[in-house]
């Protein structure tokens, strides 16, 4: 799964997929959007990353949703 904005580095957040460049995870952008936080609300608290940072989280997210699952 490749995306310009998203990293996933072992040595950065324990190898978390990131917005490049940062520390924030995917996992947590989706958590504040989950919760009801909207993207001003996001921007606000982390004003180094960009709207379209959001939307490569979001479409980062699409595409490992969209992916089978092994059966458990």
């Amino acid at each position: 799964m490749r995306h310009p904005r998203i990293t996933v580095d072992p040595a950065i957040m324990v190898g978390k997929p990131c917005i490049k460049g940062t520390r924030i995870t995917v996992e947590l952008i989706l958590r504040w959007l989950s919760e009801g936080r909207t993207r001003a609300e996001l921007l606000e608290a982390y004003r180094h990353i960009s709207d379209d940072d959001i939307n490569a989280v979001l479409s980062y997210a699409a595409e490992a949703a969209s992916k089978p699952q092994a059966a458990e």
